[in-house]
């Protein structure tokens, strides 16, 4: 009878568990809907911003007014890599991911001789990355009060970042992120933003397009190029935002359905010790009657 008790109390307690994350999977549904839909309205601007950033910076190549956030110090010795995680575990791969990613940059640059920075926005980042780079890390940004990102929880980080590069702390800027694809997909991406990546083999387009600005160059790159890095940040975030609660809508999905086959499994245990036990019983009062 103790073993009985001793199923019947985890039947209770997986159920209780079952319970939990099946709510955590409704929970992870409904904000995965308000994120996916943030970061798909994001995506088009960010993405042609960059892609104009990239256009200019092809075209100012060897110049010499060329600003340093487009053209960069022209040296690639200083490293700061921005390690965009989640707050929060229960999310299956997604943290662990983007810590991987991070770790292999971060192992090739030293490997080269480079010096790295690494600034954790997330605490998940954090806990994964201090036990091998904890004296590479330079700051925590914690976004556990935010309950949906904004445009201001991405200017302070790019602030930031601006700051550190206008005092020369770095030449080159990468950050990582999860780019969300479905529920089921997230990929890991690690981005240049300072200075503008332009992809390998692009041609210059300064030859077939002419950019004329008004009122002047030096004005309009001067409060455009500190935007798209707050926009790239920004788009980070909402893209980690939807990742997460994808890979945490599927992670509690499964950890459901694990539940309800242990569920399952135990309860025919249970039966099973039942009606032995039963069996048992009935043998011994019908042999004590014929004892009689």
């Amino acid at each position: 009878m103790a073993n009985l008790k001793e199923l019947k109390n985890r039947i209770s307690s997986v159920k209780s568990t079952q319970k939990i994350t099946k709510a955590m999977k409704m929970v992870a549904a409904a904000k995965l809907r308000h994120a996916e839909e943030a970061a798909n309205a994001a995506r088009p601007y960010a993405e042609r911003m960059d892609s104009m950033m990239a256009s200019l910076a092809s075209g100012m190549v060897g110049r010499d007014d060329a600003p340093k956030l487009l053209a960069g110090t022209g040296s690639d010795q200083r490293h700061l890599i921005i390690a965009a995680t989640g707050e929060r575990g229960l999310c299956g791969g997604f943290n662990n991911s983007i810590a991987k990613a991070v770790s292999l940059r971060v192992d090739k640059l030293l490997a080269a001789g480079k010096d790295v920075k690494i600034l954790c926005v997330g605490k998940k980042g954090r806990d994964a990355l201090k036990r091998k780079y904890g004296h590479l890390i330079i700051d925590l940004v914690d976004l556990s009060g935010s309950k949906r990102i904004g445009f201001s929880d991405a200017l302070p980080i790019a602030q930031r970042v601006l700051a550190m590069f206008d005092a020369d702390e770095f030449d080159v800027c990468t950050i990582f992120y999860a780019k969300f694809v479905s529920v089921m997909t997230q990929e890991v991406q690690g981005q240049q933003i300072i200075p503008a990546s332009v992809p390998e083999g692009a041609e210059t387009d300064s030859g077939d397009v002419v950019y004329e600005y008004e009122p002047d160059e030096e004005e309009i790159l001067a409060e455009l190029l500190p935007r798209n890095l707050s926009v790239q940040i920004f788009r980070a975030l909402l893209e980690n935002s939807a990742s997460e609660q994808g890979a945490r809508m599927s992670a509690m999905e499964n950890a459901t359905r694990n539940a309800g086959e242990m569920i399952d499994k135990l309860t025919l245990q249970y039966n099973r010790e039942r009606q032995a036990a039963i069996t048992s019983e009935l043998i011994e009062i019908i042999s004590g009657a014929e004892a009689l």
